[in-house]
């Protein structure tokens, strides 16, 4: 690993300061777990590491039926997963993290770190933007916001400027009649997954008739991938197996899953098939009881 300088700020506006001095040479650390491997690999070699893990300002959960739900860049995994704000309101968050790595790793990973990693075998990116999330992202004197589902540029590759940071993750409070859920497909409880989907369905009041859907694949593209055209088959119509079957099938020809050693490209899509399917059952039975 090439040696690098490190800081260690304690206040956004420190760590915002030393990201504006470096002009791009730097890279935010918020937890490392995923940051050091590619520095092992050579594939990052900063000369500056702004290690942001100790800003407890950006480490908060509130949530306002009005504002929904609000997340600190550096809340960590193990966080969202026992919180009873996420529990309540937003069950799936906490069922994603339940299956994300091992309790050692959500103790100490943040969500921020996570996104900003930038990889399409993440669960937390395609559950946010299966809940409509916006992201927070600022720079000294500035803000913008950006929908989650734009946040991924690339693989490894997000929508950051060299003297931006991430600060919060804003998901509204879902409609009536409204459910989500996530699945995804691991050798063992806890390991990244081979394919994933992310569905949410809203359902119009009163019956069956799909009036919203997302549906948000990983590991089947070089980003978090909305399968649009697979949600279409279902907006106006009457939810049934059959549907949800068509789906799949739209959602697996659309995807361009990577061939590696966990599974070719063509098991891939195979899975995505299954994978759709679970979650949108898990998610129309959840929108029947909202």
């Amino acid at each position: 690993m090439k040696d690098f300088e490190y800081s260690a700020p304690k206040t956004v506006e420190e760590a915002l300061s030393l990201l504006s001095q470096y002009k791009g040479e730097a890279k935010i650390m918020a937890g490392g777990q995923s940051m050091l491997v590619v520095m092992r690999q050579g594939l990052l070699a900063p000369e500056y590491v702004v290690d942001i893990k100790g800003i407890a300002a950006l480490d908060y959960l509130t949530y306002d039926e009005r504002g929904g739900l609000r997340i600190g860049a550096l809340t960590t995994h193990r966080a969202i997963e026992k919180s009873p704000i996420i529990q309540r309101y937003f069950r799936v968050l906490s069922e994603m993290e339940t299956n994300l790595a091992t309790i050692q790793t959500r103790n100490w990973g943040t969500v921020g770190g996570n996104l900003c990693h930038g990889d399409p075998a993440g669960d937390p990116a395609p559950l946010l933007i299966a809940l409509n999330a916006k992201l927070k992202v600022i720079r000294q004197g500035e803000e913008r916001i950006i929908e989650m589902e734009s946040f991924s540029k690339e693989m490894l590759e997000v929508d950051l400027e060299p003297d931006e940071m991430l600060s919060e993750i804003q998901v509204p409070t879902p409609t009536a009649h409204t459910g989500v859920a996530h699945e995804k497909l691991m050798v063992m409880q806890g390991d990244a997954g081979i394919v994933g989907a992310a569905v949410s369905i809203t359902l119009k009041p009163g019956d069956e008739i799909c009036e919203d859907a997302r549906i948000v694949l990983s590991n089947a593209a070089s980003v978090p991938f909305r399968v649009r055209k697979a949600e279409k088959k279902w907006i106006g119509k009457l939810m049934d197996d059959h549907l949800i079957a068509e789906a799949g099938e739209v959602a697996s020809a659309e995807a361009d899953p990577p061939s590696d050693v966990h599974g070719s490209a063509e098991y891939r899509r195979e899975m995505i098939k299954v994978f759709v399917r679970r979650a949108a059952i898990k998610a129309l039975e959840r929108a029947k009881r909202e």
